[in-house]
């Protein structure tokens, strides 16, 4: 493991304001404390018992079926954004507005009010109107939001035993402390226990003590792009690593995200979560730095729940996230153009190791 490599007190400062600013404008539905307690809105449809999407589009049909008042309050709160590059949101309802922010591939918001083809929107910080053309609403939406957004689990007790059964005999593969947010990967067999993703391993913990909640990402306001892009000039110490000119210490960002995302699986795992990191920065439907795209809201976990940011600051970063963050700067790919990745959970794509990506 590197040691020793410390942050500047700049860049750490930036890293913060990246992860409070990512908390503040997630798109967040609460669900409650447990997975049967989830009612009303997409949160009721985005079970993540039910792993394969094409099931949870078929689950939320027939429930719109048998509730058509549950369905049409649905669709009148939940849009997504429907775009290959980002989307301009405007002060009013006409093209020659100014813009008040961007919304990316993938980002989600609530309607607040729709007129003449265009939607008023709240996405985070925005707060402005986009065009009926570049949204999908109702089950579109929820459809979409499945695909792209997550189920979390954030601890709500001193100290939580994550066990590799769900038992409470089970043994324990470590501990969480409050304020820890992990993915959930599905419902256990057993009642009272969630799944969730624990350093690449299948971990269990009593839903007693998680509050859930389902994320999607947001947009930026043209006053936070502004400060996210003149924060990042002020920490850039620009370095070669071939394709993408970069700072040593924005490579150590990535390698950090790296160690939380794939530590622990191979190589090849490695590069690849690398590889999609740079295939966003590369793509107009997202942030065009590592900085905006590994914090985009609702999107990395490890990024959202501060664990990114205390891996950076430590700097004990696996020698091999470290090449394979080298790598992808240079360019390296093994996964195509392809821009997401999941725990390996029955969705078609390419899989390595743990992970598939798509």
């Amino acid at each position: 493991m590197a040691k020793g490599r410390r942050l500047s007190a700049s860049v750490l400062g930036i890293l913060l304001s990246l992860s409070l600013a990512l908390q503040a404008n997630m798109t967040v539905f609460a669900v409650g404390s447990s997975l049967e307690d989830m009612r009303g809105g997409v949160a009721s449809l985005l079970n993540p018992g039910v792993i394969d999407t094409l099931a949870v589009a078929d689950n939320a049909a027939k429930e719109s079926k048998q509730n058509p008042q549950k369905e049409e309050e649905a669709q009148s709160t939940l849009v997504m954004a429907n775009v290959k590059s980002a989307l301009n949101v405007r002060s009013e309802a006409n093209e020659s507005a100014d813009k008040v922010g961007k919304l990316y591939k993938d980002c989600g918001g609530t309607i607040l009010e729709r007129r003449d083809g265009w939607t008023k929107l709240q996405s985070g910080n925005i707060v402005g109107w986009a065009s009926d053309e570049y949204l999908l609403f109702g089950e579109e939406a929820r459809t979409l939001a499945n695909d792209v957004g997550k189920m979390i689990a954030t601890i709500n007790t001193e100290t939580l035993r994550v066990r590799m059964e769900p038992s409470k005999e089970a043994e324990v593969y470590g501990l969480l402390p409050k304020g820890e947010i992990v993915e959930v990967i599905g419902n256990a067999d057993e009642e009272g226990w969630i799944c969730i993703d624990y350093d690449g391993n299948d971990g269990y913990v009593s839903a007693e003590y998680v509050n859930l909640d389902f994320v999607i990402d947001t947009g930026e306001t043209v006053a936070e792009i502004k400060a996210r892009e003149e924060a990042e000039r002020e920490a850039k110490r620009h370095v070669n690593y071939g394709e993408y000119t970069t700072d040593a210490d924005t490579l150590l960002l990535l390698a950090a995200l790296i160690h939380c995302e794939a530590g622990g699986e191979p190589y090849e795992g490695q590069v690849a979560v690398g590889a999609v990191v740079m295939n966003r920065v590369r793509s107009p439907a997202y942030p065009d730095s590592i900085h905006g795209v590994i914090y985009a809201s609702g999107q990395f976990t490890p990024a959202m729940s501060g664990k990114v940011n205390r891996v950076y600051e430590s700097g004990r970063i696996y020698e091999s996230c470290i090449r394979a963050a080298e790598e992808a700067l240079s360019g390296v790919s093994n996964v195509g153009d392809l821009t997401h990745f999941r725990r390996v959970n029955g969705r078609e794509g390419l899989v390595i190791g743990n992970h598939v990506f798509y």
